[in-house]
C-alpha cells in the first residue's frame, strides 16, 4: 500500500522545578498512553512507579525490533507464533555527564521450522535494520541475544 506522506508521531513533556527535585509528565498526543510521571530519581535510582526517557527508548526499541524481526522471518517463510522482546537501555554517568551507554535486546521466539542458528541470524539482521537501531547506530552499542522457546 503506497504512502503519500511521511509518518510523524508526537509526544509532549511538561517539567516543573529544578532537575533534582522537579517532576514532570510525558504523554502521547495520539492518546495511545496518557500522562506518565517522570523524574530525575526515576532515571538514576528506583523508578518508584515513574518512567524515564530511557525506559521509553527501550519500549520503542523493543517494539521496533519485534516488528523488524517478524518481517525478516516472514521473508524467510518462517512465520513466528510469538516473539517476546526485552530491551534494556543502560543510563550511566560518563565523565561530567550522563548518557545511554548500551542497549541490550533479548528475544525469545516461538518460530516453527527454524533452526537456532537461523533465528539468531535473523535477530542480528533485525537489530541492524530496525529504524530505532538506525537512530542509535554509531552512538550506542546494541547487543542481541536470541533463543528459541
Amino acid at each position: 500500500m503506497p504512502r503519500t506522506m511521511a509518518a510523524k508521531r508526537t509526544a509532549q513533556a511538561v517539567w516543573e522545578g529544578d532537575l533534582l527535585r522537579g517532576k514532570g509528565t510525558v504523554k502521547s498526543t495520539s492518546g495511545a498512553f496518557g500522562a506518565l510521571g517522570v523524574s530525575w530519581g526515576a532515571r538514576t535510582e528506583a523508578s518508584g512507579g515513574l518512567t524515564s526517557p530511557e525506559e521509553l527508548l527501550a519500549a520503542a526499541h523493543a517494539s521496533c525490533f519485534s516488528m523488524a524481526l517478524s518481517a525478516g522471518l516472514a521473508r524467510m517463510q518462517k512465520r513466528p507464533d510469538r516473539l517476546e522482546v526485552t530491551a534494556t537501555a543502560t543510563f550511566d554517568k560518563v565523565g561530567d555527564g550522563y548518557k545511554v551507554t548500551a542497549m541490550d535486546l533479548a528475544v525469545v521466539g516461538k518460530v516453527p521450522g527454524i533452526s537456532a542458528a537461523d533465528f539468531e541470524a535473523a535477530a542480528k539482521a533485525a537489530s541492524q535494520g530496525c529504524p530505532i537501531s538506525g537512530a542509535l547506530k554509531g552512538n550506542v552499542p546494541i547487543n542481541v541475544q536470541a533463543k528459541l522457546a
